[in-house]
């Protein structure tokens, strides 16, 4: 970079994300793929093992994905044993999904792995960035929500 200093553009700011958001994914990927589940399939059991009984609409939301991909990736967790489904109580019809034991450990083993890679890849950051760079996606987050939403 020259003496002068640089004009920073939006679009640059979206290059400079998606490139950080794509290292942060392969990073999370490469540092969990010990526990033998996908990152996505693992996301989605803590998610249900926070929030138990869930219904998979309140999961999609939840973690960010469409209903359609949330069930695909319900139904795959099932098969595999790491969630249940249960009718509701009070009706029947309603189908709710908890963990199973063995999701629950991997609930646990994953999330602890999560905090570790985070650890690592926000290592070269200081707090005060970290907590700059929280409220910053938090107002992207909350545009997009709203954006979304109209």
């Amino acid at each position: 970079m020259s003496g002068a200093r640089e004009r920073v553009t939006a679009a640059r700011v979206a290059d400079e994300f998606s490139r950080a958001a794509k290292i942060l994914v392969r990073h999370f990927n490469e540092r969990l793929g010990e526990h033998g589940v996908s990152t996505p399939r693992s996301r989605i059991v803590v998610e249900v093992a926070r929030s138990q009984p869930v219904r998979v609409t309140e999961l999609a939301l939840a973690v960010g994905i469409a209903q359609g991909t949330a069930s695909s990736l319900v139904d795959a967790l099932v098969r595999d044993g790491m969630l249940e489904r249960r009718a509701g109580e009070d009706d029947r019809r309603s189908v709710f999904l908890r963990v199973t034991p063995q999701g629950a450990a991997l609930a646990q083993d994953w999330t602890a792995g999560y905090e570790l890679a985070a650890e690592e890849l926000f290592s070269p950051l200081t707090a005060e960035q970290m907590s700059a760079l929280v409220d910053i996606l938090g107002i992207l987050s909350a545009d997009g929500k709203s954006a979304a939403g109209d």
